[in-house]
Protein backbone atom coordinates (compact mmCIF):
# COMPACT_ATOMS: atom_id res chain seq x y z
CA UNK A 1 0.00 0.00 0.00
CA UNK A 2 2.73 2.59 1.19
CA UNK A 3 4.80 1.66 -2.33
CA UNK A 4 1.39 2.01 -4.55
CA UNK A 5 1.05 5.67 -2.56
CA UNK A 6 4.57 6.81 -3.43
CA UNK A 7 4.40 5.57 -7.02
CA UNK A 8 1.72 7.87 -7.60
CA UNK A 9 3.18 10.70 -5.66
CA UNK A 10 6.30 10.06 -7.42
CA UNK A 11 3.49 10.48 -10.88
CA UNK A 12 2.04 13.64 -9.79
CA UNK A 13 5.23 15.40 -8.73
CA UNK A 14 7.83 13.79 -11.46
CA UNK A 15 8.40 17.12 -13.34
CA UNK A 16 8.72 19.09 -9.97
CA UNK A 17 11.19 16.51 -8.54
CA UNK A 18 13.26 16.26 -12.43
CA UNK A 19 13.12 20.43 -11.65
CA UNK A 20 14.44 20.64 -8.50
CA UNK A 21 17.42 18.06 -9.10
CA UNK A 22 18.60 19.82 -12.60
CA UNK A 23 18.62 23.14 -10.25
CA UNK A 24 21.09 21.46 -7.46
CA UNK A 25 23.21 19.96 -10.40
CA UNK A 26 23.36 23.85 -12.00
CA UNK A 27 24.16 25.48 -8.83
CA UNK A 28 26.89 22.93 -7.95
CA UNK A 29 28.57 22.95 -11.07
CA UNK A 30 28.52 26.85 -10.92
CA UNK A 31 30.06 26.80 -7.38
CA UNK A 32 32.80 24.49 -8.83
CA UNK A 33 33.44 26.80 -11.01
CA UNK A 34 33.55 29.55 -8.44
CA UNK A 35 35.92 27.48 -6.50
CA UNK A 36 38.19 26.97 -8.96
CA UNK A 37 38.24 30.87 -10.00
CA UNK A 38 38.73 31.51 -6.47
CA UNK A 39 41.45 28.95 -6.31
CA UNK A 40 43.45 29.55 -9.66
CA UNK A 41 43.11 33.88 -7.98
CA UNK A 42 44.50 32.22 -4.61
CA UNK A 43 47.78 30.74 -7.14
CA UNK A 44 47.92 34.06 -8.76
CA UNK A 45 48.75 36.19 -5.80
CA UNK A 46 50.94 33.41 -4.47
CA UNK A 47 53.12 33.75 -7.36
CA UNK A 48 52.98 37.40 -7.39
CA UNK A 49 54.59 37.94 -3.82
CA UNK A 50 56.86 35.01 -4.45
CA UNK A 51 57.53 37.08 -7.36
CA UNK A 52 57.99 40.96 -5.74
CA UNK A 53 59.53 39.24 -2.72
CA UNK A 54 62.36 37.29 -4.68
CA UNK A 55 63.16 41.13 -6.96
CA UNK A 56 62.28 43.36 -4.00
CA UNK A 57 64.43 41.53 -1.31
CA UNK A 58 67.25 39.55 -3.41
CA UNK A 59 66.05 36.37 -2.09
CA UNK A 60 67.24 33.30 -3.58
CA UNK A 61 65.14 30.13 -4.41
CA UNK A 62 65.68 28.72 -1.35
CA UNK A 63 62.86 30.63 0.31
CA UNK A 64 60.50 28.19 -2.10
CA UNK A 65 61.37 25.33 -0.21
CA UNK A 66 61.47 26.92 2.68
CA UNK A 67 57.56 28.71 2.03
CA UNK A 68 56.53 25.02 0.99
CA UNK A 69 57.41 23.01 3.87
CA UNK A 70 55.97 25.89 6.26
CA UNK A 71 52.53 26.24 4.16
CA UNK A 72 52.42 21.81 4.49
CA UNK A 73 52.94 22.30 8.04
CA UNK A 74 50.23 24.84 8.16
CA UNK A 75 47.53 23.36 6.26
CA UNK A 76 48.61 19.60 6.41
CA UNK A 77 45.28 18.60 4.27
CA UNK A 78 45.34 20.75 1.23
CA UNK A 79 47.26 19.45 -1.71
CA UNK A 80 48.90 22.32 -4.09
CA UNK A 81 51.75 23.63 -1.58
CA UNK A 82 54.37 21.39 -2.75
CA UNK A 83 57.61 23.93 -4.03
CA UNK A 84 57.43 22.43 -7.57
CA UNK A 85 53.53 24.03 -7.61
CA UNK A 86 55.36 27.07 -5.81
CA UNK A 87 57.47 27.53 -9.18
CA UNK A 88 54.64 26.94 -10.92
CA UNK A 89 52.61 29.94 -9.26
CA UNK A 90 55.67 32.74 -9.90
CA UNK A 91 56.01 31.17 -13.52
CA UNK A 92 52.03 31.87 -13.62
CA UNK A 93 52.17 34.96 -12.60
CA UNK A 94 55.09 36.25 -14.63
CA UNK A 95 54.02 34.90 -17.79
CA UNK A 96 50.16 36.34 -17.45
CA UNK A 97 51.51 39.61 -15.70
CA UNK A 98 53.13 40.96 -18.87
CA UNK A 99 51.48 44.55 -19.13
CA UNK A 100 50.24 45.82 -22.72
CA UNK A 101 52.35 48.42 -24.40
CA UNK A 102 51.55 51.27 -22.17
CA UNK A 103 53.54 54.61 -21.29
CA UNK A 104 56.35 53.77 -18.53
CA UNK A 105 54.74 56.00 -15.92
CA UNK A 106 51.06 54.28 -16.55
CA UNK A 107 52.89 50.64 -16.97
CA UNK A 108 54.59 51.41 -13.27
CA UNK A 109 51.29 51.91 -11.53
CA UNK A 110 49.30 49.66 -13.01
CA UNK A 111 48.82 46.51 -10.84
CA UNK A 112 48.66 43.04 -13.27
CA UNK A 113 45.61 41.81 -13.66
CA UNK A 114 44.48 37.74 -13.98
CA UNK A 115 42.97 37.66 -16.90
CA UNK A 116 39.25 36.26 -16.66
CA UNK A 117 39.82 33.45 -19.49
CA UNK A 118 42.98 31.84 -17.28
CA UNK A 119 40.57 30.98 -14.65
CA UNK A 120 38.20 29.16 -16.25
CA UNK A 121 39.59 26.07 -17.10
CA UNK A 122 41.68 24.71 -14.44
CA UNK A 123 45.20 24.48 -12.60
CA UNK A 124 46.07 21.03 -13.79
CA UNK A 125 45.22 22.42 -16.92
CA UNK A 126 46.84 26.07 -16.77
CA UNK A 127 50.19 24.09 -15.92
CA UNK A 128 50.15 21.62 -19.19
CA UNK A 129 49.73 25.49 -21.13
CA UNK A 130 52.53 27.32 -19.75
CA UNK A 131 54.96 24.24 -19.89
CA UNK A 132 54.29 22.53 -23.17
CA UNK A 133 53.55 26.23 -25.19
CA UNK A 134 55.98 29.08 -25.28
CA UNK A 135 53.99 31.04 -27.85
CA UNK A 136 51.54 33.48 -26.33
CA UNK A 137 48.83 32.85 -29.28
CA UNK A 138 49.30 28.77 -28.99
CA UNK A 139 48.62 29.81 -25.28
CA UNK A 140 45.21 31.19 -25.87
CA UNK A 141 44.25 29.27 -28.39
CA UNK A 142 44.47 25.97 -26.38
CA UNK A 143 42.89 27.40 -23.38
CA UNK A 144 40.05 28.67 -25.20
CA UNK A 145 39.73 25.82 -26.74
CA UNK A 146 39.68 23.46 -24.14
CA UNK A 147 37.17 25.51 -22.28
CA UNK A 148 34.97 25.23 -25.66
CA UNK A 149 35.65 21.27 -26.06
CA UNK A 150 35.64 20.54 -22.42
CA UNK A 151 39.03 18.84 -23.34
CA UNK A 152 40.20 16.55 -20.19
CA UNK A 153 43.61 16.74 -19.28
CA UNK A 154 44.98 14.14 -21.36
CA UNK A 155 42.99 15.58 -24.29
CA UNK A 156 44.62 18.89 -23.65
CA UNK A 157 48.10 17.14 -23.87
CA UNK A 158 47.32 14.68 -26.81
CA UNK A 159 45.89 17.48 -28.85
CA UNK A 160 49.21 19.95 -28.06
CA UNK A 161 51.69 17.04 -29.11
CA UNK A 162 49.61 16.76 -31.92
CA UNK A 163 49.96 20.37 -33.01
CA UNK A 164 46.22 20.99 -33.24
CA UNK A 165 47.09 24.61 -33.10
CA UNK A 166 49.33 24.56 -36.63
CA UNK A 167 46.71 21.72 -37.92
CA UNK A 168 43.67 23.70 -37.24
CA UNK A 169 45.09 27.14 -38.66
CA UNK A 170 46.52 25.84 -41.69
CA UNK A 171 43.98 23.87 -42.70
CA UNK A 172 42.43 23.99 -46.58
CA UNK A 173 38.84 25.36 -47.19
CA UNK A 174 36.78 27.09 -49.46
CA UNK A 175 34.51 28.40 -46.57
CA UNK A 176 35.04 31.86 -46.72
CA UNK A 177 32.97 31.25 -50.00
CA UNK A 178 30.81 28.67 -49.14
CA UNK A 179 29.45 28.63 -46.06
CA UNK A 180 27.49 31.92 -44.01
CA UNK A 181 29.14 34.16 -41.98
CA UNK A 182 27.06 33.16 -38.53
CA UNK A 183 29.07 30.36 -38.55
CA UNK A 184 31.99 30.35 -40.69
CA UNK A 185 34.59 30.21 -38.23
CA UNK A 186 32.49 27.34 -36.22
CA UNK A 187 32.63 25.71 -39.44
CA UNK A 188 37.01 26.20 -40.17
CA UNK A 189 37.39 24.80 -36.70
CA UNK A 190 36.08 21.91 -37.13
CA UNK A 191 38.24 20.69 -40.14
CA UNK A 192 41.89 20.26 -39.49
CA UNK A 193 44.61 20.34 -41.75
CA UNK A 194 45.79 16.78 -41.11
CA UNK A 195 44.47 13.90 -38.76
CA UNK A 196 47.00 11.70 -36.97
CA UNK A 197 45.40 7.62 -36.88
CA UNK A 198 47.89 6.35 -34.91
CA UNK A 199 44.91 4.40 -33.41
CA UNK A 200 44.82 2.28 -36.61
CA UNK A 201 46.52 -0.99 -37.32
CA UNK A 202 47.38 -1.50 -40.61
CA UNK A 203 50.51 -1.67 -42.85
CA UNK A 204 52.15 0.62 -45.09
CA UNK A 205 50.12 -0.62 -47.64
CA UNK A 206 46.24 -0.67 -47.42
CA UNK A 207 43.52 -0.41 -49.06
CA UNK A 208 40.68 2.33 -48.94
CA UNK A 209 38.62 -0.25 -47.24
CA UNK A 210 41.00 -1.48 -44.92
CA UNK A 211 41.02 2.18 -43.67
CA UNK A 212 37.51 3.21 -43.49
CA UNK A 213 37.44 -0.68 -41.24
CA UNK A 214 39.98 0.53 -38.83
CA UNK A 215 38.24 3.82 -38.18
CA UNK A 216 34.62 2.07 -37.98
CA UNK A 217 36.08 -0.08 -34.99
CA UNK A 218 37.77 2.66 -33.21
CA UNK A 219 34.90 5.11 -33.76
CA UNK A 220 35.63 6.90 -30.48
CA UNK A 221 39.19 7.61 -31.21
CA UNK A 222 38.33 8.65 -34.56
CA UNK A 223 35.94 11.14 -33.48
CA UNK A 224 38.18 12.08 -30.28
CA UNK A 225 40.74 12.98 -33.44
CA UNK A 226 38.28 14.86 -35.48
CA UNK A 227 37.76 17.38 -32.54
CA UNK A 228 34.38 18.60 -31.12
CA UNK A 229 31.01 18.18 -31.10
CA UNK A 230 31.25 15.37 -33.70
CA UNK A 231 28.84 12.19 -33.76
CA UNK A 232 28.77 8.96 -35.88
CA UNK A 233 25.76 8.10 -38.29
CA UNK A 234 27.34 5.43 -40.36
CA UNK A 235 30.02 4.45 -42.66
CA UNK A 236 28.88 3.20 -46.32
CA UNK A 237 26.21 5.52 -46.32
CA UNK A 238 23.81 4.58 -48.61
CA UNK A 239 22.56 7.50 -51.30
CA UNK A 240 19.31 6.73 -53.81
CA UNK A 241 19.59 9.03 -56.83
CA UNK A 242 17.16 8.44 -59.51
CA UNK A 243 17.09 4.79 -58.70
CA UNK A 244 21.28 4.30 -58.78
CA UNK A 245 22.90 3.67 -55.32
CA UNK A 246 25.94 5.40 -54.04
CA UNK A 247 27.36 4.98 -50.81
CA UNK A 248 29.73 8.16 -48.83
CA UNK A 249 32.52 6.36 -46.89
CA UNK A 250 31.66 7.96 -43.33
CA UNK A 251 28.84 10.27 -42.91
CA UNK A 252 28.95 12.16 -39.62
CA UNK A 253 27.17 14.96 -37.71
CA UNK A 254 28.06 17.95 -36.57
CA UNK A 255 26.01 19.08 -33.30
CA UNK A 256 27.56 23.03 -32.76
CA UNK A 257 26.92 23.86 -36.84
CA UNK A 258 23.87 21.47 -36.70
CA UNK A 259 25.08 19.86 -39.80
CA UNK A 260 25.82 16.62 -41.70
CA UNK A 261 29.45 16.27 -42.67
CA UNK A 262 30.39 13.89 -45.30
CA UNK A 263 33.90 12.23 -44.90
CA UNK A 264 35.74 10.78 -48.41
CA UNK A 265 38.52 8.74 -47.68
CA UNK A 266 41.52 8.47 -50.13
CA UNK A 267 44.66 5.85 -49.69
CA UNK A 268 46.35 8.10 -52.23
CA UNK A 269 47.12 12.08 -53.04
CA UNK A 270 44.44 14.38 -53.30
CA UNK A 271 42.89 14.64 -57.12
CA UNK A 272 40.56 17.80 -57.95
CA UNK A 273 37.79 15.20 -59.17
CA UNK A 274 37.33 14.01 -55.83
CA UNK A 275 36.16 17.74 -55.19
CA UNK A 276 33.45 17.04 -58.12
CA UNK A 277 32.00 13.64 -56.58
CA UNK A 278 31.81 15.63 -53.14
CA UNK A 279 29.61 18.12 -54.44
CA UNK A 280 27.62 15.78 -56.20
CA UNK A 281 27.00 13.98 -52.36
CA UNK A 282 26.67 16.94 -50.63
CA UNK A 283 23.72 18.06 -53.24
CA UNK A 284 21.92 14.71 -52.50
CA UNK A 285 22.81 15.02 -49.29
CA UNK A 286 21.12 18.17 -48.93
CA UNK A 287 18.18 17.06 -51.21
CA UNK A 288 17.15 13.93 -49.44
CA UNK A 289 18.82 13.46 -46.30
CA UNK A 290 19.09 17.00 -44.48
CA UNK A 291 15.97 17.82 -42.21
CA UNK A 292 14.64 21.41 -42.65
CA UNK A 293 15.88 23.13 -39.61
CA UNK A 294 19.66 21.64 -40.16
CA UNK A 295 22.23 23.71 -42.11
CA UNK A 296 23.53 22.84 -45.51
CA UNK A 297 25.72 19.79 -45.60
CA UNK A 298 30.14 20.35 -45.50
CA UNK A 299 32.34 17.89 -47.31
CA UNK A 300 35.66 16.60 -45.51
CA UNK A 301 37.86 14.63 -48.23
CA UNK A 302 40.97 12.98 -46.00
CA UNK A 303 43.81 11.42 -48.40
CA UNK A 304 47.37 10.10 -47.66
CA UNK A 305 48.76 13.45 -48.93
CA UNK A 306 48.18 16.87 -50.68
CA UNK A 307 49.75 19.73 -52.90
CA UNK A 308 48.86 22.82 -51.41
CA UNK A 309 48.37 23.95 -54.68
CA UNK A 310 46.47 21.78 -56.45
CA UNK A 311 43.81 21.89 -53.32
CA UNK A 312 43.57 25.93 -53.67
CA UNK A 313 42.60 25.82 -57.66
CA UNK A 314 40.24 23.16 -57.21
CA UNK A 315 38.73 24.66 -53.76
CA UNK A 316 37.91 27.86 -55.85
CA UNK A 317 36.19 26.65 -58.33
CA UNK A 318 34.24 24.60 -55.91
CA UNK A 319 30.94 26.11 -54.83
CA UNK A 320 29.95 23.66 -51.85
CA UNK A 321 31.36 23.71 -48.41
CA UNK A 322 34.52 21.30 -48.41
CA UNK A 323 37.40 20.89 -46.57
CA UNK A 324 40.79 18.47 -47.99
CA UNK A 325 43.32 17.06 -45.32
CA UNK A 326 45.62 14.50 -44.95
CA UNK A 327 46.38 11.79 -42.68
CA UNK A 328 49.44 10.23 -41.18
CA UNK A 329 50.36 7.27 -38.69
CA UNK A 330 52.17 9.77 -36.72
CA UNK A 331 53.15 13.49 -36.37
CA UNK A 332 55.03 14.10 -39.67
CA UNK A 333 54.55 17.81 -39.61
CA UNK A 334 57.85 19.66 -41.31
CA UNK A 335 59.43 21.53 -38.99
CA UNK A 336 58.58 24.50 -40.88
CA UNK A 337 55.25 24.22 -40.50
CA UNK A 338 54.84 27.82 -38.96
CA UNK A 339 55.93 29.24 -42.04
CA UNK A 340 52.45 27.92 -43.58
CA UNK A 341 50.53 29.71 -40.69
CA UNK A 342 48.58 32.97 -41.24
CA UNK A 343 50.22 36.21 -40.11
CA UNK A 344 50.02 36.46 -36.28
CA UNK A 345 46.96 39.52 -36.79
CA UNK A 346 45.27 37.20 -38.40
CA UNK A 347 45.58 34.09 -36.07
CA UNK A 348 44.49 36.47 -33.24
CA UNK A 349 41.27 37.42 -35.47
CA UNK A 350 40.48 33.43 -35.68
CA UNK A 351 41.44 32.83 -31.72
CA UNK A 352 39.33 36.09 -31.11
CA UNK A 353 36.30 34.27 -32.75
CA UNK A 354 36.79 31.06 -30.11
CA UNK A 355 33.56 31.86 -27.81
CA UNK A 356 34.13 29.52 -24.61
CA UNK A 357 30.79 27.89 -24.67
CA UNK A 358 29.80 26.78 -21.12
CA UNK A 359 30.92 22.91 -20.93
CA UNK A 360 31.73 20.21 -18.08
CA UNK A 361 35.11 20.98 -16.97
CA UNK A 362 36.29 17.42 -16.06
CA UNK A 363 39.07 17.92 -14.47
CA UNK A 364 38.37 20.63 -11.65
Amino acid sequence: MRNNIMENSLTIYGAFIKEIKALIYRRQYEAMKKVNAELIQLYWEIGEEIERQQREQGWGNSVVEILAKELQKEFPGVQGFSARNLWRMKNFYIEYSQPAKLPPSVAEIQKPILPPLVAEISWSKICVVLEKCKDPLQREFYIKMTKRFGWTKDVLINNIENRAFEKYLTNQTNFDETVPEKYRLQAKLAVKDDYNFDFIEMGSEHSEAELEAGITKNVKAFLLEMGGYFTFVGDQYHLDVTDEDYYIDLLLFHRQLQCLIAVDLKIGEFKPEYAGKMQFYLSALDDIVKLPHENPSIGIIICKSKNRTRVEYTLNTTNKPIGVASYSYYDNLPDDMRSLLPSPEAIETIISGINGADVDDNDL
